[in-house]
């Protein structure tokens, strides 16, 4: 399996434009960050997972060139704002879309996009056939998928397990039921806004906690805010096995 962090940002603390702060101006690449989503190759599958206002450059960067499956962890604007730029895909492969979520999500969809869901199929517009899923495994071909479902303050966001992997984001709760349910991963991703308390984000602190107590071979942290800081300095702070991930990682897991 390899996989590729095509965005590790958020909305959240994006710094406007003309920012004159140190991490702004930073010249490192790994702290310019897009919004959250990764690229995951598996047994000769292309699946993405979000697609946020980032997501034709994110394809583009990444020379994505193929998605054999799109899966949406919830519906804010930060994770869906991307979906019409699948139409190149439908033209490309001359298919539908295969696109996966829950159906509070596809309700989204119908008011964020409701002109895929129109009788009438203007000529152009994106080609779709939606899966629907809830906190039960799933299959993708031969490959299986199990939800891991979370608490983003109120509203329940799926995260992914894929075999030894795991991808969560946009969590602030993990309830021990889910919990039990990321037991010996070789890569997990969790994650962690900034170093301030945040309603509905696990902070940086609360991030590194909970990923000692689930105890992955190695933990990388996703969906940071610029306040989080420089991502040099964060990470040699960090305990062995965590570390901050960064836009263009790429990881091959056996």
């Amino acid at each position: 399996m390899k996989v590729t962090f095509l965005g590790t940002g958020t909305s959240q603390g994006v710094p406007p434009i003309g920012c004159t702060s140190d991490v702004c101006l930073s010249e490192n690449p790994k702290d310019k960050r897009l919004r959250a989503s990764i690229h995951i190759e598996w047994n000769g599958k292309s699946i993405v997972i979000d697609a946020g206002p980032d997501f034709r450059y994110q394809m583009i960067r990444g020379d994505i060139n193929r998605i054999d499956a799109l899966l949406f962890t919830h519906e804010h604007r930060d994770h869906t704002a991307g979906l019409d730029d699948i139409r190149p895909y439908n033209y490309l492969q001359n298919q539908n879309m295969q696109v996966y979520c829950h159906a509070r999500v596809l309700e989204a969809f119908k008011s964020q996009y409701d002109y895929i869901f129109e009788d009438f199929k203007y000529p152009g517009i994106p080609l779709i056939d939606f899966h629907l899923i809830n906190n039960y495994p799933f299959s993708i071909g031969e490959l299986l998928i199990e939800p891991i479902e979370v608490l983003h303050y109120k509203l329940p966001v799926l995260g992914f397990r894929f075999d030894k992997f795991a991808y969560i984001t946009d969590a602030n709760f993990i309830s021990e039921t889910e919990i039990e349910k990321l037991q010996n991963l070789d890569v997990l991703v969790l994650n962690a806004l900034r170093r301030e308390a945040h309603i509905s984000h696990f902070t940086l602190e609360q991030a590194t906690q909970l990923a000692l107590r689930i105890g992955a071979k190695h933990t990388y942290f996703t969906h940071m805010s610029h306040q989080i800081g420089f991502h040099d300095e964060v990470c040699a702070g960090l305990p062995n096995g965590i570390d901050l991930a960064y836009d263009g990682l790429e990881l091959v897991i056996e």
